[in-house]
């Protein structure tokens, strides 16, 4: 489910999220033990990767489709755990958020996490942190105690 490169324009919509998150975290950990469980602790796993390709001198356009994938990953533990559901951007969030698709939460927010991807890589500043951006997120739905 290689999407993104099959045309430049082409990346997934909201409905192929899932599917697309759940096959790159396949091919992730196929080669290597990573934890990537859909847990809010796996997001300081996702640091620690974009903290590596940073240091490997990865240029954001060479490490364009592990950047998405990871940025799809962090949507869907955003889906699974704190109960937002994917959502295709409008022209006007396209362009505030830079990207073509993210989450909504259950207070109605909308939330680029695939921006909060690029935004780790580019800056790298533990502000940039997605395990944090998860556990300051408004509009989480609460679990019952």
């Amino acid at each position: 489910m290689d999407l993104i490169n099959k045309g430049a324009d082409r990346v997934p919509c909201a409905v192929e999220m899932r599917p697309y998150a759940t096959a790159f975290v396949t091919r992730l950990t196929t080669r290597n033990r990573l934890p990537l469980d859909y847990s809010v602790a796996s997001l300081r796993v996702v640091d620690f990767l974009i903290d590596g390709l940073r240091k490997g001198g990865g240029e954001r356009e060479r490490v364009r489709e592990t950047l998405f994938g990871l940025g799809a990953y962090v949507g869907e533990v955003l889906v699974r755990r704190a109960g937002a559901v994917w959502l295709d951007f409008d022209a006007e969030q396209r362009a505030y958020f830079g990207q073509p698709v993210g989450v909504r939460m259950p207070d109605g927010r909308a939330w680029n996490p695939l921006g909060k991807v690029h935004n780790r890589f580019d800056t790298g500043g533990p502000e940039e942190s997605l395990r944090t951006f998860y556990l300051t997120l408004h509009g989480r739905a609460r679990r019952a105690a």
